[in-house]
């Protein structure tokens, strides 16, 4: 190959360009190795040929008698692609004096840089602030800036794979995506990562890295270059503010132990090692939050928490489970007046805690926690508990910037803590008005043996409309209410008090099953009328939800006779099981719902022998979105076969096959088992229509009472007896009969054929008569009178010694 002499005036570096000499002609007669590098023509191969031919078809050449020449021209490549390279010719001649041209080459790009020095931009790009590498095709180092050393403390890189400089998980994935990038071309930008620091051994750094692929004139991969800065800052500054943005959206379920649970969890392990959150004892049982004040003892009850590490949680005491908590005076004081406190070193941090919750400050000292911050949970001026946050020993200790963010943190938690909270008040409130409008034990056991079973649509309120009920009556009767109420929630549980009491009162007047429903009736409409949201209707009905539409089964049962009275109103009918097995529902006339229509309500009785088995119910048992009613009833049919079965068991039973969840409507469901009286226990006299048999009437209760060993309620019982018979015969009308019953209390009953009503007097000292119910109600527990097919029934009940 022809040397190519340096041109004696040249502002070109020829050692960074193409080079080629020409002579007179304009045939190559030198060529340089950096021309054969760029162009791919080899030295052999151009030499004699002339230099247009270089030039893509046509192109020409300029050749300058003197001076120089540059410009853009386009030079085929020796693959036959064209390049736009920028192009000076500089005019020359021999030492014989024959012309000659020096011909440069080089890329645009390049032309901008031929002023300036290149070590200085060495220098720049070796001292600039952001990590920068240059990798081979096999991802080896080949060159590091300072910063990246800097930023890694690793110096020694050169020949090794980010694998082999950092053995962990995260270098492996940057690998990958580095060797997608040198495969693909495509460049990736802002990958973060985490990684230690030379200058913080105490916590691990987040960096952003950026990977593109250096290629040679052909585009073919020579390489690969990073750059790398370290955003931690920026990292965290978004991870907190993800927290506060989960501590936000905490609680959807309005579950107050597992909303504490969620928003233990979010800062382990980004913000702190350990966290555990503490609410007031009040505040679980969700009554109202105490006034507090400094020194004061907190019963606090362990809501949640989260470990990071290693830590023995059971030291931190069983979730929901009370513990006495005697904070330090700063962590008291924090609480009374809603500012966080920051406590470091490690005795502070084990003394915060020591006096109420040793357990935890042994923890503290076993697992080398070394700074804590406590801030108050509170929310709208209520007070709900604490929130703790400790780092541990292979952590940073926290700082002021720190306490600043876990009162946002618990400011944000606090709100989802409060709604929770707002939800166990309501909840609460619902259950206590839910306890309070339904039976507790419903009894007499004497006469009939019962089970219940109560389970609202909505487990978040816990309360609904359906009730059941199951009242004494005179004459050791037992009245069976089964009622359901439109709708859901609290206002139909208050609806279902309102009817509850009703009917209790109503009771109490011994009224049939068919009047009490049509006094019943009326007391709906009446709260329709009161009610704001009833509007009347152009034909002049009303217009309701909740009482209006309520349909309720009001029955009976007679344990001397072993008949059960059933009216209903708009209620499904009773399914009833007799001794052998057989199954039936009594063909009651429905009635319509209550306060919806005029039509009367009309009662059946029914015989209920010993060994028999009612079942009353709700729509909600029987009917759903998977069954309608004829095919849940006949469910229940094959559930209650087992009529000897105990009755709770039953229940159980009754409510797995019938209920699938979620429910659509409230279930009520009351299983009635009844029991009659032997005959011992009862007593029943024909008595004639003469005051003469008062004695004999007296003389049979005497010797009743002696049988069964009864004689300390012999007098009061000869009062009782003479009065209501002497009654009977003056006032009433034939037959009349006399009847006693043993129970749970001494029944004197008079039931003669006249519907007059008897009435109390208060007779005065110069009457001669007028006192005989005055002396019943005072030598009775319980008196009064109801009304039967044939006349009345007058009663008087003492208590047995």
């Amino acid at each position: 190959m022809t040397e190519v002499p340096p041109p004696q005036q040249s502002a070109v570096p020829i050692g960074h360009s193409a080079a080629a000499l020409l002579d007179g002609a304009g045939n190559v007669i030198g060529w340089s190795e950096a021309a054969e590098s760029l162009l791919g023509h080899r030295a052999s191969d151009i030499l004699g040929r002339p230099a247009d031919a270089l030039l893509t078809p046509g192109g020409v050449l300029p050749r300058p008698e003197s001076g120089e020449w540059s410009g853009i021209a386009q030079i085929r490549h020796s693959s036959g692609r064209d390049l736009e390279l920028d192009v000076r010719m500089c005019a020359m001649s021999d030492a014989s004096g024959r012309a000659q041209w020096l011909m440069t080459a080089s890329d645009p790009g390049d032309v901008a840089l031929h002023g300036v020095n290149r070590s200085l931009l060495d220098g720049v790009l070796s001292h600039s602030p952001i990590g920068m590498a240059v990798m081979d095709t096999s991802l080896r180092y080949v060159w590091v800036n300072e910063a990246l050393v800097r930023t890694s403390g690793v110096p020694d890189r050169i020949g090794r794979t980010l694998s082999a400089v950092f053995p962990t998980e995260e270098a492996a994935a940057g690998e990958a995506k580095m060797r997608r990038v040198l495969e693909t071309g495509e460049p990736l930008v802002d990958f973060e990562y985490r990684g230690p620091i030379r200058s913080d051994p105490t916590g691990e750094h987040m960096y952003s890295a950026s990977f593109f692929r250096l290629e040679d004139q052909l585009g073919e991969a020579t390489g690969l270059c990073y750059l790398v800065i370290d955003v931690t800052e920026r990292w965290r500054s978004r991870q907190r503010e993800l927290m506060l943005s989960r501590a936000r959206a905490c609680g959807k379920r309005l579950d107050l132990m597992q909303t504490a649970q969620e928003v233990a969890e979010i800062c382990v392990p980004d913000f702190a090692d350990l966290v555990t959150i503490d609410l007031l004892d009040s505040v679980v049982q969700g009554t109202d939050a105490p006034a507090i004040s400094a020194g004061d003892p907190l019963l606090l009850q362990h809501g949640g928490h989260k470990a990071g590490s290693e830590v023995c949680a059971a030291l931190l005491g069983g979730t929901g489970s009370p513990v006495v908590y005697r904070p330090s005076p700063r962590v008291a004081q924090s609480l009374a007046t809603g500012e966080g406190i920051l406590e470091s070193p490690l005795d502070a941090v084990a003394g915060a805690w020591a006096q109420g919750a040793p357990g935890r400050a042994k923890m503290i000292e076993d697992h080398g926690f070394h700074s804590s911050i406590t801030v108050p949970l509170c929310s709208g001026g209520t007070r709900l508990g604490l929130a703790t946050f400790i780092r541990a020993a292979n952590g940073e200790t926290f700082s002021g910037e720190d306490l600043k963010f876990a009162e946002e943190f618990a400011l944000h938690g606090s709100s989802s803590l409060a709604a929770a909270y707002r939800f166990t008040q309501e909840r609460r409130i619902s259950l206590s008005l839910q306890r309070s409008l339904l039976p507790g034990r419903l009894g007499p056991d004497e006469t009939v043996e019962v089970a219940w079973r109560y389970i609202p649509a909505s487990r978040e309120a816990g309360v609904g409309g359906d009730w059941v009920d199951v009242i004494p009556l005179s004459g050791a009767r037992v009245a069976l209410v089964v009622g359901d109420v439109v709708g859901h929630g609290v206002n139909a549980a208050a609806d279902m008090g309102r009817l509850r009491a009703a009917v209790h009162t109503l009771a109490a007047m011994d009224l049939p099953p068919d009047e009490l429903l049509a006094h019943l009736d009326d007391f709906v409409t009446s709260l329709c009328r009161e009610h704001p949201a009833c509007k009347a209707s152009a034909e002049g009905g009303l217009s309701l939800l909740g009482t209006l539409g309520t349909t309720c089964l009001y029955a009976v049962y007679d344990p001397v006779a072993q008949t059960c009275t059933i009216a209903r109103a708009g209620h499904p009918a009773p399914v009833i099981i007799q001794p052998d097995g057989t199954i039936s529902e009594p063909d009651l006339p429905a009635g319509s719902p209550l306060g919806v229509g005029d039509t009367p309500f009309e009662a059946a009785e029914i015989p209920c022998p010993d060994g028999s088995l009612l079942a009353f119910f709700t729509d909600g048992l029987v009917e759903g979105r998977d069954k309608d009613m004829d095919e849940g009833v006949a469910r229940l049919h094959s559930v209650l076969r087992d009529v000897e079965a105990p009755l709770e068991e039953l229940c159980d039973a009754a409510v797995d096959a019938l209920l699938s969840r979620p429910l659509e409507d409230d279930v009520a469901l009351l299983l009635v088992r009844p029991t009659s009286f032997p005959s011992s226990d009862v007593a029943t006299w024909d008595i004639p229509d003469d005051p003469a048999e008062v004695r004999q009437a007296r003389s049979l209760a005497n010797r009743q009472l002696e049988e069964w060993n009864l004689s300390e309620l012999q007098f009061t019982t000869e009062l009782i007896v003479s009065e209501l018979v002497t009654n009977a015969i003056r006032y009433g009308s034939p037959p009349i009969r006399l009847r006693m019953i043993r129970h749970s209390a001494l029944v004197c009953e008079v039931i003669d054929g006249s519907s007059t009503s008897p009435r109390l007097r208060h007779a005065r000292t110069t009457d001669e008569g007028g006192r005989g119910l005055f002396l019943v109600a005072q030598a009775s527990q319980r008196w009064g009178y109801r009304y039967t097919g044939s006349g009345k029934s007058i009663w008087s009940e003492q208590d047995l010694p």
